[in-house]
């Protein structure tokens, strides 16, 4: 792994002794693409990537200085996505995830002792943090919750079927939604940190996956126990809609983008070495380059589109509940994902033979493989029917109807 830390002290609030994070960020992500087809191989967590963001100590990127972190922001995560989707999306995506639940401690758990201890953890010891929001046979219904918290002696206890935890095993915390008590409706949820030495996790379902292998996306039985002030004290609801949905849509667009962005490299670069070989003329798949260019220009737009107006709502809790913000962050991870798809497949055609084979340097397949999870993922199809109702009340601009 390149060394990119500038002195051997890494005690996070002596900044003195840290490159700036995009120098580290590209360390990382050169041990990713080192050790992403041995992931993918053999479907396994990328345990050395890991190691090198650690080191690099990127998993603390979003945390407040004042809690041992560089108070970095979305746009800064939403980089080191673009980056490592490039190199390896299954490190990609697990340092998306990773990053959404520490963004919802960092803006949820104000004033909770136990959480921001757990925050200072993640700085110091690099903790990697998990989640766990669906279960049983409700899917990708992450507002409904199945199993309920039972308080004792100033105590929470948690025993849920989860259908998905994503590198469950290897994570250092998990953070679940669950029922705020047995009386609770479906949707009235908590958001609750548990650490590994709170939880069992009993195997229930492998994760054997077209792609995004390297998430380890296993179904467990979790049975956790913990402080009560794990709980976050906003309730989900306001978790959900102001931190959860608007970092998940947009990191999970930048782990796309950049599986996007590797995708078109290796267009590039085969249209180059075909030219050079035939004296200069292009191959027959080579009108697709532009349209994967141009496609991944207004990815990349869209996203910072969408970037800029998050951020500039952040102060504004009545603006991020509003129809037009949700439905807005909400389309954007429909429009990412199936435009992702479209630059890896036109990258694909550009390739050709070259890029279907699974032996070629020019070959698309894993990437191809990868961004096929993207409209899966929370499926395009619930988002479309959820929001079927909401846009009868959204104000049509001037023009586009009689």
């Amino acid at each position: 792994m390149e060394a990119i830390l500038t002195a051997e002290h890494t005690d996070p609030a002596v900044e003195a002794t840290l490159a700036p994070w995009p120098q580290r960020a590209r360390a990382a992500a050169g041990t990713a693409s080192q050790h992403a087809q041995a992931v993918d191989s053999a479907s396994r967590f990328p345990s050395e990537a890991f190691a090198a963001i650690k080191a690099q100590r990127l998993l603390s990127l979003l945390v407040p200085q004042r809690l041992g972190g560089e108070g970095g922001c979305i746009g800064d995560v939403a980089e080191v996505c673009y980056r490592l989707g490039q190199a390896c999306a299954s490190t990609a995506m697990i340092y998306a995830m990773h990053n959404i639940k520490v963004a919802c401690l960092v803006r949820h758990a104000a004033g909770s002792h136990a959480l921001e201890q757990l925050l200072r953890r993640v700085s110091s010891e690099q903790l990697l943090l998990a989640s766990s929001t669906t279960e049983g046979q409700g899917g990708g219904n992450v507002r409904s919750s199945d199993a309920a918290l039972h308080y004792s002696d100033g105590r929470v206890s948690l025993e849920r079927q989860a259908s998905v935890i994503s590198y469950g095993a290897q994570a250092d915390a998990i953070l679940t939604t669950a029922r705020r008590s047995d009386d609770a409706e479906a949707s009235d949820q908590v958001l609750v940190a548990f650490l590994k030495s709170d939880y069992t996790l009993t195997l229930r379902q492998r994760w054997s996956a077209l792609g995004m292998r390297g998430t380890c996306s296993e179904g467990y039985t979790l049975k956790a126990s913990g402080a009560a002030d794990q709980v976050l004290p906003e309730p989900y609801e306001i978790i959900h809609a102001q931190t959860m949905v608007p970092f998940a849509h947009l990191l999970w667009g930048s782990v796309w983008a950049g599986i996007a962005a590797a995708a078109t490299a290796r267009a590039q670069a085969f249209v180059r070495k075909a030219m050079r070989q035939s004296g200069g003329q292009p191959p027959p798949g080579a009108p697709h380059l532009a349209r994967a260019v141009s496609s991944l220009r207004t990815l990349r737009g869209m996203l910072a589109n969408a970037q800029r107006s998050y951020t500039s709502l952040l102060g504004d809790a009545k603006g991020l509940a509003s129809l037009e913000f949700q439905s807005m962050i909400t389309l954007t991870k429909v429009e990412a994902s199936e435009l992702a798809v479209s630059i890896v497949l036109a990258a694909w055609r550009v390739c050709g033979l070259s890029g279907y084979r699974t032996d070629s340097e020019f070959s698309i397949e894993r990437h191809l493989r990868d961004v096929m999870s993207a409209p899966l993922m929370i499926n395009n199809e619930r988002i479309l029917s959820n929001l079927a109702s909401s846009v009868l009340f959204t104000v049509v601009p001037d023009g586009l109807c009689d």
